[in-house]
């Protein structure tokens, strides 16, 4: 049997940044990678070419795996699905959305799917319309308001020339997101925004321009944005009367943490995993994670391709035990000795 490229290799295309309309759409229209495994006699009955182009295609599969939904996701996608639905008629003074919390806590994925949720849905209704349903930017750094402006503009992939200043950006891009009904604005790393400096305070005002000339419901990410003082001031009390707040963190042990597991082990495919090994594991998963749902999908993904690397095709508690996870994760149990992080594992 010959497996080609193309059948198990992963499109180099799906690395595009959503930062830009091209790779948005890329992201918002391709499903998920798929790969079934070959029976246990096909696999053994591959040529040593065609062995390796299918593990590499399993390889691929594994670095991408599955989205869990998770708590927060669902409960992002609802608010923010109703917050469209409430803003729909509003002229002014409509309510957003920020989700704040810990790095690595889900901030990003939950935003992006709540746009992609809401575009799909925007193209069932609208199948004929050349629309710009959703636009997704992430705060520039050390940022001004010429560079909030220049980041939908690369977005939308209008050519700027260095005589443009940020009014006439912002005001190219309000009316181009009028034609095309832009309903929902996504801002990550809304954190950027230090509303104890100048840039910080004219960002924030740029932004509330953005927000009252373009109809939409502007959805903001960003890292423990209480404590990075987006919301003091005036200013700072203005978005926090005009937004709704939702929060993200680790997760405890409970059946949620067990059924995500659950999930990312139906969506394995190695040759010789015996199931429910990762489940009897939860226990050891949240004390290596810390209850992370970042570092849980690093360590699973990583275990899965190591597997398929050595051969064993299964993961086993010494494999995971092999693995680093993130240096944020291992340094908050730094206080745990490996002989007790045994110990808790040996219990699970």
């Amino acid at each position: 049997m010959v497996v080609n490229t193309p059948e198990f290799g992963l499109p180099e295309d799906r690395r595009m940044p959503t930062t830009t309309l091209e790779g948005w759409r890329r992201f918002v229209d391709e499903d998920p990678i798929a790969f079934d495994l070959l029976s246990e006699e096909e696999w053994k009955d591959l040529d040593p070419r065609a062995r390796d182009e299918y593990d590499e295609g399993r390889v691929n599969y594994h670095s991408e795996l599955i989205i869990v939904e998770t708590p927060t996701v669902r409960d992002v996608l609802h608010q923010g699905r109703l917050l469209t639905l409430v803003n729909r008629r509003e002229i002014s003074a409509r309510r957003g959305l920020i989700v704040s919390g810990p790095w690595a806590t889900g901030k990003s994925t939950a935003i992006k799917q709540l746009g992609r949720a809401h575009e799909l849905r925007v193209h069932q209704r609208f199948p004929d319309h050349d629309r710009i349903p959703v636009v997704y930017i992430s705060a520039p750094p050390n940022g001004s308001p010429r560079k909030l402006a220049t980041r939908l503009a690369h977005f939308l992939g209008l050519p700027l020339k260095a005589r443009h200043n940020e009014m006439d950006i912002a005001d190219a891009v309000c009316e181009i997101l009028n034609d095309a009904h832009c309903d929902l604005v996504l801002v990550d790393e809304i954190h950027n925004i230090q509303m104890g400096t100048s840039t910080g305070k004219d960002m924030s005002d740029h932004l509330k321009y953005f927000a009252e000339h373009i109809p939409a419901t502007f959805v903001y990410a960003g890292i423990n944005v209480q404590r990075e003082g987006l919301f003091t001031g005036v200013r700072g009390k203005q978005i926090a009367a005009r937004c709704v707040m939702k929060h993200t963190g680790n997760f405890p042990y409970q059946a949620e943490w067990r059924s995500m597991i659950a999930l990312m082990e139906n969506s394995l495919r190695l040759h010789h995993h015996e199931p429910g090994t990762l489940v009897r594991l939860a226990k050891y998963l949240h004390t290596r994670t810390d209850g992370s749902i970042s570092s849980l999908s690093h360590l699973v993904r990583a275990a899965a391709i190591s597997a398929i690397a050595d051969g064993s095709e299964r993961i086993t508690r010494p494999l995971l035990q092999s693995i680093p996870v993130d240096h944020s994760t291992q340094s908050s149990r730094s206080g745990t000795t490996d002989d007790e992080k045994g110990e808790v594992g040996d219990a699970a």
